[in-house]
């Protein structure tokens, strides 16, 4: 494709969805990036010929010093994805800890956007992030700003946090979905992640969200509620025509299928769940830390209202 056309990402993606339609199941295009991957070494011998004969029945061509072949695991469009689990890229981390402290909106920014990338693997990212995402607010997009402690304190302590080592479990299909949800006054926080035959938890994803002024205002059963309808549909691609378990610290909401009482706001999220297929079970607080986390924090707190 040629270079500068505003068009060329699409066209070429789409003919390389065209040359690979065939090869979904084990192969991840993505422009000029095709990820190839298999369950044993027999699979994946016939997965790799199968895409390089679409490749050459495309007249397309390959650069054998740019290709990788039989990794346990790779590097891919900045994460280190193999054997069942992926890991943020070194190279885009040191990014974010070489970055200069911020002294204007435009800077913070384009922090949070660096950051935000791995916001996957961050347990309340946007709980941590308030503090930068509240100096955003005003009419100029481009001003300076004057840092605050609790400024300077979140942006050290996404770094701190992206140094240590973050794992996330691939999907089994094969094994029941299960969501974390729990909320504060601030926000939520939730992770999705399965359990294997030790009963031992395998974090997928983390997610998070910042409460409105609005949401703010909620009842302590309806921001709970809240967390759940934004896990499910920011889940849903997951969860659609899954069996699914909802925990959540919260025991009123146990009731929320069959009975959401007299709160006209539960009635309606309660019916927004009937397409799904899920059940809600109480955890104690104590042993829900996952997403329990952002409630437990008075230090946050504090420093974001």
């Amino acid at each position: 494709m040629p270079f500068g056309l505003v068009n060329a990402p699409y066209f070429f993606s789409k003919l390389m969805s065209q040359v690979l339609e065939n090869c979904e199941s084990f192969a991840l295009p993505y422009l000029d990036d095709i990820a190839i991957y298999s369950n044993n070494w027999e699979d994946h011998l016939k997965h790799v010929d199968e895409v390089l004969k679409c490749i050459g029945d495309a007249n397309l061509t390959i650069k054998p010093s740019k290709c990788k072949f039989a990794q346990n695991r790779t590097k891919y469009l900045g994460h280190v994805v193999g054997s069942g689990v992926r890991t943020p890229a070194e190279a885009k981390i040191k990014a974010v800890l070489d970055f200069p402290t911020s002294t204007s909106k435009t800077q913070i920014r384009a922090f949070l956007g660096l950051a935000g990338y791995y916001a996957h693997y961050v347990k309340n990212f946007s709980v941590i992030a308030a503090p930068l995402t509240n100096v955003l607010k005003g009419k100029f997009k481009r001003e300076s700003i004057i840092s605050t402690k609790e400024w300077n304190k979140a942006f050290e302590e996404f770094k701190s946090i992206l140094t240590q080592k973050h794992v996330l479990y691939a999907l089994d299909y094969k094994k029941e979905f299960i969501v974390q949800s729990d909320a504060s006054d601030l926000g939520m926080g939730v992770v999705l992640f399965q359990r294997d035959a030790k009963n031992e938890e395998h974090p997928v994803l983390y997610l998070s969200k910042k409460f409105s002024a609005a949401e703010r205002k909620y009842s302590a059963t309806e921001r709970e509620c809240a967390a759940i309808i934004y896990a499910i549909k920011k889940l849903k691609y997951y969860l659609d025509e899954q069996i699914f378990t909802i925990e959540t610290d919260h025991n009123p909401l146990v009731w929320l299928k069959s009975n959401a009482g007299s709160y006209p706001r539960l009635m309606k999220w309660s019916l927004e769940l009937q397409p799904f297929q899920y059940k809600v079970i109480h955890k104690a607080g104590k042993n829900h830390s996952n997403a329990d986390a952002l409630s437990r924090s008075e230090t946050r707190t504090k420093s974001t209202n």
